[in-house]
């Protein structure tokens, strides 16, 4: 795990997640863009540059072990922000792309008490699939259930993405959104027209501000 801001006294924090090909050291790069420098930060890496090896929207006996494993590394760095002494409350979790996925399930998951999430192009894993024939909508995936434990009272989420990325299809983020508002999370959601699969200056802003509050 990669560190950034200060070590002792921060009030924020954050967890970051780097996405598919990218790098600990990369997603931290967004805390210096945003001018975040008092805001302690750890970036986990995954092995390989990648935290599973498939589309996210895979069939869950496919996608779930590595969804576990990711999960638990984003939990221990919670802990980690948590053992500074900075309060659960006050701690985020943010990252693009595979990272984005990573951060809203480690959220759906293991988020009790956290500020929130900050999700650039990504959506939920799920916690099982609800059968059912290949959808269009899904990049020829099936649906998946949403079935998480918990509230998320309080807590606020950034999602954005493309109305045509790549990666990410438009009708899982919204779906995304549409469970996360119901546990009880304040959930903003930002589709940028037209194709493409980037963090975008609108990001690195709500990042900036809901960091600084």
């Amino acid at each position: 795990m990669r560190r950034a801001g200060p070590l002792n006294g921060a009030r924020t924090g954050i967890v970051l997640a780097h996405g598919r090909g990218g790098s600990a050291e990369d997603i931290l790069g967004l805390l210096a863009h945003a001018g975040l420098p008092d805001v302690a930060a750890i970036a986990p890496e995954a092995a390989g540059a990648s935290w599973w090896p498939t589309s996210f929207l895979a069939p869950t006996a496919v996608i779930g072990p590595h969804a576990d494993r990711a999960v638990a590394v984003m939990a221990e760095a919670i802990a980690r922000l948590e053992a500074e002494g900075i309060p659960r409350a006050s701690i985020w979790l943010g990252g693009f792309s595979q990272g984005a996925v990573l951060a809203l399930e480690t959220f759906a998951r293991k988020g009790e008490g956290l500020a929130g999430v900050l999700a650039l192009s990504g959506g939920l894993i799920g916690t099982g699939d609800a059968g059912g024939a290949a959808d269009e909508a899904l990049y020829g995936h099936s649906p998946k259930l949403f079935d998480y434990p918990g509230r998320r009272d309080g807590a606020k989420v950034w999602m954005s993405v493309h109305e045509r990325d790549p990666h990410i299809p438009l009708r899982r983020l919204r779906d995304s959104a549409t469970v996360l508002t119901g546990m009880g999370a304040t959930v903003t959601t930002q589709v940028y027209p037209g194709a493409g699969h980037s963090v975008m200056r609108e990001d690195v802003g709500q990042l900036r501000m809901w960091l600084n509050r």
